[in-house]
C-alpha cells in the first residue's frame, strides 16, 4: 500500500497549507489545516479535513466495513451500519489520540444483539487494522444501537 502527500500551498491555491493525497488505488484526497488567526500563512482556510481527521475517518471506515461484512457473511440482513467516532488527544506534541469511542449504529431486519456484538468485537480483536494500530496509544471504546428496520 502506498500513498503521495503534496502541498499545494506554493501553487497558489486558496490555503497555505493544503495537501492533496494520491493513494495507491488512484483515489485523491484533499487535506487542509485549521486556521491560525496569529499567523495566518501557517494555517489552513479549513476548505477540507484535517489530516488526523482523516485518521479517525479511516479508523471508523475501517471497523465498519468489518462488521458490516462479518454480519453479512453470518447471513444477517444488514440494511443500514454507520459509527460515530469521538476521540481526546494529547495536549502537547505528539498530539496522539488518547481515547476513542466508537458508537455503531446497525440497522437490519431481525439481526440479533449477540451478532452485532461479537461482529464489533471481531473486528477489534482480530481485523481491523486501523483500531488495534491506533489502540498502542489510545484507549478505544465502543457501544451500539441496534435498529429493527
Amino acid at each position: 500500500m502506498e500513498c503521495t502527500v503534496s502541498w499545494t500551498g506554493a501553487a497558489g491555491t486558496n490555503s497555505p497549507m493544503g495537501f492533496v493525497a494520491e493513494t495507491g488505488s488512484g483515489h485523491v484526497l484533499v487535506m487542509d489545516g485549521a486556521p491560525d488567526p496569529a499567523r495566518p500563512e501557517n494555517g489552513g482556510r479549513n476548505l477540507a479535513p484535517r489530516p488526523m481527521e482523516t485518521v479517525l475517518a479511516g479508523a471508523g471506515g475501517c471497523t465498519a466495513y468489518d462488521v458490516v461484512l462479518i454480519l453479512k457473511r453470518g447471513r444477517h440482513q444488514v440494511e443500514r451500519c454507520s459509527v460515530k467516532v469521538t476521540s481526546e488527544r494529547a495536549e502537547k506534541d505528539p498530539k496522539v489520540f488518547t481515547k476513542i469511542h466508537l458508537h455503531f449504529t446497525v440497522a437490519g431486519k431481525g439481526v440479533p444483539a449477540p451478532a452485532v456484538e461479537r461482529a464489533i468485537q471481531l473486528s477489534h480483536e482480530t481485523y481491523c487494522s486501523a483500531t488495534i494500530m491506533l489502540a498502542k496509544t489510545a484507549e478505544i471504546t465502543t457501544s451500539y444501537e441496534l435498529i429493527e428496520a
